[in-house]
């Protein structure tokens, strides 16, 4: 079975607890199970980290490659100042889609610029946490 690759990073292990007014209520367990059984209708399996720590992201991105159909990335504040995730993903030879459960261009100036969309095939911003399944949408399509 193809896999795809959901990568969650810094706080994002606190959702649901964390700025519920921004971020909402859902957890990232329960991100994780619906994107699961959204992938399996798509006949892709899912595998799901998440990680404070930058080197993390990019030690599973480097694990990704010929292994993963996809990845599916919400990079949290390391998508404003990470060129070494970029550079991990632009090493990935399949689709890359950036997920933001806030639209990043409506907050503060400084998260308008993603390094991680320079590589992405798409970016889904401000869905909340639907945005997640969006993209296991568009990455499944991608995949074909």
């Amino acid at each position: 079975m193809r896999q795809i690759l959901l990568l969650n990073g810094p706080n994002l292990n606190l959702l649901g607890q964390r700025q519920p007014e921004i971020y909402g209520r859902e957890t990232l367990a329960d991100v994780v199970a619906a994107c699961t059984r959204l992938a399996q209708g798509f006949g892709l399996g899912l595998v799901a980290h998440q990680s404070n720590r930058e080197y993390e992201l990019i030690d599973w991105v480097h694990q990704a490659r010929g292994q993963m159909a996809g990845i599916l990335i919400n990079p949290g504040a390391f998508t404003h100042t990470s060129v070494a995730l970029l550079d991990a993903l632009n090493a990935f030879e399949a689709p890359v889609i950036e997920v933001h459960i806030s639209n990043i261009h409506k907050r503060e100036s400084f998260r308008h610029h993603s390094y991680v969309s320079l590589r992405a095939e798409g970016v889904i911003a401000g869905c909340g946490v639907q945005g997640y399944e969006l993209a296991v949408q568009r990455l499944a399509r991608l995949i074909g």
